[in-house]
């Protein structure tokens, strides 16, 4: 099992960040031998940098976190430190035009959650959640 790792990639608030970033946590995990993650992971994080990109204004990053024996985490920071708006129930997501995002990373995901950033006199929170290896 690969040891304990952590890569942030800060992006701009632009919609093609959610690509690269995508693309960036393709290369991170194929590189740790972690490609059992890739399509949820790859699902996960193009949700939660979206969100960050769409809903909040200045840079966000993605933060990406292998912790033996086997829980990978996956994080969206962005600068808005207003909690995220609580994800619909999947029966109702259908009918909406706003919540999927976070209803999908609750559904795909082992665990989920949101924390506010103020360290180093930062603002802002991080949305992340978790898989862990079967």
């Amino acid at each position: 099992m690969p040891e304990a790792w952590e890569y942030t990639l800060t992006i701009p608030n632009d919609l093609r960040a959610v690509a690269v970033s995508r693309h960036t946590l393709r290369l991170v995990l194929t590189a740790h031998g972690l490609a059992r993650f890739l399509d949820v992971a790859e699902l996960l994080a193009t949700e939660l940098v979206s969100n960050a990109v769409r809903h909040t204004k200045g840079p966000a990053a993605l933060r990406v976190r292998w912790s033996p024996p086997g829980t990978l985490r996956i994080g969206a920071r962005d600068a808005d430190p207003e909690p995220p708006e609580p994800p619909l129930p999947l029966g109702q997501v259908a009918e909406s035009e706003e919540g999927r995002g976070l209803a999908l990373v609750r559904a795909c995901s082992d665990l989920w959650g949101w924390q506010p950033l103020s360290r180093y006199g930062n603002r802002g929170k991080c949305v992340w959640c978790e898989l862990a290896a079967a």
